[in-house]
């Protein structure tokens, strides 16, 4: 591997991640034990909703966490931790009161035109109690906590019957002296993004509809569809943030103004399993193969209003290019959160909701917590919304 293969931590937002491999697209994550029912499971940590915690554990502080169970409770699931008696330096076992069913063959036909898909069946789906989102017993602290795989192994990392589908390897932790081992980590596939002009990675671990969490490589959990609330985005209450993905973009794998889900299906390649081995797979997304959506807040931004507004639960605004856009090639690549409410508050004749409907949330979420951004730190959105936008 070239120095060059690995993203300088320097850019690294998610500062507990061990490496981002440009290459293969992956990030190199923590892997906690913990168990379900009595088995086996394994989780990443990636949020805390207290700024102390957050620096300690080395994840993302996202205070509006603590909004998601406002208007539903089973969102946030209450967890247990219990430790060894005798021990000394490490972490407590968790103790989940749900967990995801990996074994689903994640199944993806498209249909004549693309979207809609013939045949949608996620990968994973999460069980009686499953929320990424947890609570220790006593405590007012959220923390995004997704499980990525079950079991004691071996681990499937091609198919992923007990893995997620962004999972391309684990590594157990190793004995490295008396009483001593390694932190057990696993590589995750990433997504790629923009957020204020900038190229930004994230990971998809749980989407509330099953089409998104076939194209995100998600856990489907439509449990997430009622946390506070849809719409919500700086507002009273609110435990989400906006994600803005195109249907009917561009395609073309060597196009750079490629975007959106049409895309991501025939030059991203959709539908198939994602593992080190699928080598093609692997080099198109990183060519630009992803849905390239565009997200709200970012840690980052200068302004404290959009980096304290971050949260990992993004709230799908999906827009469609009218006709007249598609024919006069205006269904550009958009990169920045403020132009895309702009287009759709003065231009309709150009930017819709799914089928003519006016731009706005769609109704399903995307758990999506950042990781890096790959050139520039985004910094503040590149134009300012009029009047009419809806900031």
């Amino acid at each position: 591997m070239t120095k060059s293969a690995l993203l300088p931590a320097s850019k690294l937002i998610l500062k507990s991640a061990k490496q981002v491999n440009l290459r293969n697209g992956t990030v190199r994550l923590p892997l906690h034990r913990g168990t379900a029912g009595g088995k086996t499971v394994w989780y990443i940590l990636t949020e805390s909703s207290d700024v102390g915690l957050a620096a300690d554990l080395d994840v993302n502080y996202a205070a509006k966490l603590t909004n998601l169970g406002v208007s539903c409770p089973a969102c946030v699931q209450t967890v247990t931790q219990t430790s060894a008696p005798d021990l000394k330096f490490g972490e407590a076992t968790v103790h989940f009161t749900g967990a995801p069913d990996f074994s689903p063959r994640r199944v993806l036909v498209p249909g004549p035109t693309v979207l809609p898909a013939a045949t949608v069946q996620p990968g994973a789906v999460g069980g009686p109690g499953y929320s990424p989102f947890i609570r220790i017993k006593g405590s007012p602290v959220v923390y995004n906590a997704p499980i990525v795989a079950t079991g004691d192994g071996p681990f499937d990392v091609v198919h992923h019957t007990n893995t997620g589908d962004r999972v391309l390897a684990i590594h157990p932790a190793k004995h490295a002296g008396p009483g001593q081992f390694t932190q057990a980590t696993v590589d995750l596939l990433v997504v790629r993004g923009f957020d204020a002009g900038q190229p930004i990675l994230y990971i998809s671990t749980e989407a509330s509809d099953p089409l998104a969490a076939v194209l995100e490589r998600a856990t489907y959990v439509p449990l997430l569809n009622h946390a506070s609330f849809r719409g919500g985005d700086d507002a009273l209450g609110s435990g989400r943030e906006r994600i803005f993905p195109f249907l009917n973009g561009q395609t073309g794998a060597d196009n750079p103004n490629a975007q959106g889900l049409i895309h991501l299906i025939r030059d991203g390649h959709a539908s198939e399993d994602a593992n080190l081995g699928n080598a093609a797979l692997l080099a198109a997304l990183a060519a630009g193969g992803d849905a390239r959506n565009v997200q709200g807040d970012f840690p980052t931004i200068t302004d404290p209003r959009h980096a304290l507004s971050y949260s990992p639960l993004w709230d799908a605004q999906l827009g469609q290019w009218t006709d007249k856009a598609v024919k006069a090639g205006l269904n550009t690549l958009q990169t920045d959160e403020n132009q895309i409410l702009n287009l759709a508050a003065t231009r309709p004749d150009l930017l819709t909701g799914p089928g003519g409907a006016a731009y706005g949330s769609v109704g399903f979420v995307i758990n999506c917590p950042v990781i890096a951004f790959t050139n520039k730190q985004p910094k503040q959105d590149l134009v300012d919304l009029v009047p009419k936008a809806q900031g």
